[in-house]
């Protein structure tokens, strides 16, 4: 049974480390995105513990697992929390001018290229005394980041999400191919398909092993292309490209930023589904005015950039 008494003079900061603990299920890593210490996560949850009547949390190993009563508290507790955190954020009014709040974005390395010289250089004197920290972008950990404050907004390709998360369109973006002139003669106006298929081809992915997106979408069509090298970023492709007679398949707004080189992008000679890209944000933040301002200058930078325009294609 819990104790009436000590619930109402609870300690509200023990409820966020709570909602930490239960989304990372690590003591250590819980601490990590509180900025506080292992050992001050424990001695919260101690705490809370003797209010509750309830372990709360018990180890297996290197996680916490979360105890009956836990998983029955957690979601209404949780969505309480995201609850308060909407009626704060909705007092006072939003000034970008005045402001000196940090900005968190995770982003993918490949689109934090494109995306962010935009961004920065549209709102760098609409908000003077602000802070934008680009972070990388983690797909397995965007929800709890979000949910907990860690990251605001993430930019990211367009996937399958469910509510609380929120995302809206961002970008829509061919794909081309950027090859070295020099040593595809043959190729002048266009890239025809036998071309394509005859040259051998490098794959940019962080991951060691797997079909990259366009191998996934070239399959569907009974296509099959042979892949020479693989290496981690578009950057280091379009150099290892230069000098060479391999072809990179990348999205076109990515390409743009490699054509200051003597490589030039031609279309895809196979017709592919485009790449969107979406913005991602929690509902918690829906009514944020700062992050909805925000949000909206994304969506204005990348329209009014030149992302996406450019004379080789």
């Amino acid at each position: 049974m819990a104790d009436t008494k000590a619930i109402q003079q609870l300690d509200l900061n023990l409820l966020k480390i709570f909602e930490a603990l239960y989304f990372e299920q690590n003591m250590t890593t819980a601490a990590k995105t509180l900025f506080i210490t292992p050992s001050a996560v424990s001695h919260a949850i101690k705490r809370l513990r003797l209010v509750l009547n309830d372990a709360l949390f018990v180890r297996q190993g290197q996680q916490m697992q979360p105890t009956a009563a836990c998983q029955r508290m957690a979601p209404q507790l949780i969505n309480a929390l995201n609850r308060i955190r909407e009626v704060l954020q909705q007092c006072g009014e939003f000034d970008p001018l005045t402001t000196e709040q940090t900005f968190t974005i995770a982003i993918h390395e490949a689109l934090e290229s494109q995306i962010m010289p935009a961004l920065i250089n549209h709102v760098a004197e609409l908000i003077p005394q602000a802070n934008i920290a680009s972070i990388a972008l983690s797909r397995e950990h965007i929800a709890r980041q979000l949910a907990n404050g860690e990251i605001d907004l993430a930019i990211d390709v367009a996937r399958a999400v469910n509510a609380p998360l929120m995302h809206s369109p961002l970008l829509s973006d061919p794909f081309c191919v950027l090859i070295d002139p020099l040593h595809h003669k043959a190729c002048s106006t266009e890239l025809s398909q036998q071309s394509y298929l005859l040259a051998e081809h490098i794959a940019v992915s962080s991951r060691p092993t797997g079909r990259v997106m366009e191998d996934l979408l070239l399959q569907q069509q009974g296509v099959n292309r042979h892949i020479k090298y693989r290496c981690q970023t578009y950057q280091t492709a379009a150099k290892i490209v230069t000098n060479t007679k391999l072809m990179l398949t990348l999205p076109r707004s990515i390409a743009a930023q490699f054509l200051v080189s003597n490589l030039k992008a031609y279309s895809m000679p196979f017709t592919l589904t485009d790449i969107d890209t979406h913005l991602y944000w929690h509902s918690n933040t829906q009514s944020d005015h700062a992050l909805i301002w925000l949000r909206q200058q994304i969506k204005i930078a990348v329209e009014q950039s030149n992302l996406v325009r450019f004379e080789n294609i």
